[in-house]
């Protein structure tokens, strides 16, 4: 019998498509990359194609392996881990989505959305999902599809068209797809669509009612570290051998997971396409009255979950790709640091990069952005920096309110993520919270989450301990502002906040 010698993780984010395979060290052996592209139909609408996010799944999975010459026998299992809320309908027959993927940041379903408020929803949708009414999640993104895709609903009715998020797309692909494949979610993914009761943990039967979505559309929800394992890689699949999925995270859980944030309290930072800051709240599901969410972390057991208190921000990493694609005055994300670290402020601009409505803690669909404070004075250097600074602002907002919510007052944050790479960024970061941040070693934290999870199913780690050995710091980065200093930017920044809500008339 071949030994294990890795566990591996397929990581579909909102702009790409990483295979990652780690070692029992949770160091990096194999990983490659590709971008998919970024479908705008109409002002505020975002889409991905599904398909060509499998094709590009099956290429980086192919090429990680062959990078390093891994026999695919060598791998314990696979976990996925994804871009949360991201909507997809397809016919289990043939394998082929009814319509794009309607991507977490698409906004197409803001009247669906204030038809439940107007019904007087609210209230019940928070108690039992832990969520707020948004175009972010997946429950009025499958209305939308149903209503709106000629005969969708009719074939969801008959049991020819199934939903999943990402996760369970890339879980049914890789496990067979219409040759077998698992139709699974796990609880952190079930736990965005607003569609999941948190307390039973299972599709509440009210809520289906309320947006017409047929039960048996929906994937069975299952544990992120399954021993049951969801299903195997096929021989002739992408994987080229038949290796257990019995892992599944959405990407923020993931994060969390993987930066062994397992004890109550403990708190990291995803900087990617946007922000999204948890704190472990343990096995209770605690109630935000600050504008966070109640959401899954993680669960290792049939039944049972560990909840997280949630900050999500909509626009950080994607201001960055703004400016290059946009606005073309950078090039790459890596110049950010020196452009902006070359100003000694942003010159009394603030940037609030609300494109797709505002998420934690103002939840309001009806923002947009706005650059604020302009004058002749203004560069294209300060405009980089504003950019940088309002992922910082973004992430204090979100601080504010969990330390409200949970009478927690954090001593360090652990942060991850493509832009934790950015010095400048990660020192601007702890300067404007006045909390040192903690940069581990490795910084795809997301990808990590979701091999430990399926690690941990197939016994190639043993327990948490063995994880939370492997995980080590690579820099801390102290605050240095003065206290003065630090409250009179965020006064401004929240001065620039009032200058872009309800931007939008209803």
């Amino acid at each position: 019998m071949v030994e294990k010698k890795y566990a591996a993780a397929c990581d579909q984010g909102t702009t790409g498509t990483r295979f990652m395979v780690f070692g029992h060290d949770g160091q990096v052996v194999s990983a490659v990359y590709e971008e998919h592209e970024q479908i705008y139909p109409k002002p505020g609408w975002v889409e991905h194609d599904p398909m060509e996010i499998w094709e590009k799944t099956q290429k980086v999975t192919r090429e990680a392996l062959a990078a390093k010459k891994i026999d695919p026998a060598e791998i314990a299992g696979i976990g996925v881990t994804n871009q949360r809320e991201t909507t997809i309908v397809w016919d289990p027959k043939t394998g082929k989505p009814y319509y794009n993927a309607i991507v977490w940041q698409c906004t197409r379903t803001r009247e669906i959305c204030q038809d439940m408020i107007d019904r007087g929803l609210e209230d019940m949708i928070r108690k039992k999902t832990g969520l707020v009414i948004a175009t972010y999640f997946s429950g009025p993104k499958i209305k939308w599809i149903l209503d709106n895709v000629p005969g969708v609903r009719e074939k969801a009715e008959r049991g020819e068209a199934i939903f999943g998020n990402i996760d369970t797309w890339e879980i049914w692909n890789l496990t067979g797809g219409p040759k077998g494949g698992a139709h699974v979610t796990d609880f952190t993914n079930a736990s965005r669509t607003m569609l999941m009761n948190l307390k039973t943990l299972d599709w509440d039967d009210e809520i289906l009612s309320e947006l017409g979505i047929p039960r048996q559309m929906l994937p069975e929800i299952r544990p992120s570290s399954d021993k049951a394992i969801y299903g195997e890689t096929p021989k002739e699949g992408p994987v080229g051998g038949v290796i257990p999925v019995c892992g599944d995270l959405g990407d923020q859980q993931g994060a969390l997971f993987g930066q062994t944030c397992y004890d109550v309290g403990e708190a990291k930072n995803t900087y990617g396409t946007g922000c999204f800051m948890l704190l472990n709240t343990g096995y209770d599901a605690v109630p935000s009255e600050s504008g966070l969410l109640t959401t899954c972390a993680y669960g290792l057991e049939e039944g049972r979950s560990v909840f997280a208190l949630e900050g999500s921000i909509a626009i950080t990493g994607a201001a960055i790709q703004w400016l290059r694609d946009n606005l073309q005055i950078i090039k790459t994300a890596a110049e950010t640091e020196e452009i902006a670290s070359s100003v000694e402020d942003a010159g009394g601009i603030y940037f609030v990069p609300a494109f797709s409505g505002l998420f934690a803690p103002y939840w309001d669909m009806y923002a947009r952005g706005a650059i604020v404070g302009l004058t002749r004075f203004i560069r294209r250097e300060h405009i980089v920096r504003a950019t940088l600074e309002s992922i910082c602002y973004q992430t204090k907002d979100v601080l504010e309110a969990m330390i409200s919510d949970s009478g927690v007052k954090l001593a360090a944050l652990k942060v991850d993520g493509g832009a934790v790479k950015n010095n400048f960024l990660m020192q601007l970061q702890a300067d404007i919270l006045g909390v040192k941040c903690i940069r581990p070693t490795v910084d795809e934290t997301t990808a990590l989450g979701a091999a430990y999870c399926a690690g941990l199913a197939t016994g190639f780690w043993e327990n948490l301990d063995d994880l939370r050995e492997n995980w080590g710091i690579d820099q801390i980065f102290e605050p240095k502002w003065a206290e003065a200093k630090r409250a009179e930017g965020y006064k401004g920044w929240k001065k620039a906040i009032d200058r872009t809500l309800h931007w939008v008339e209803k």
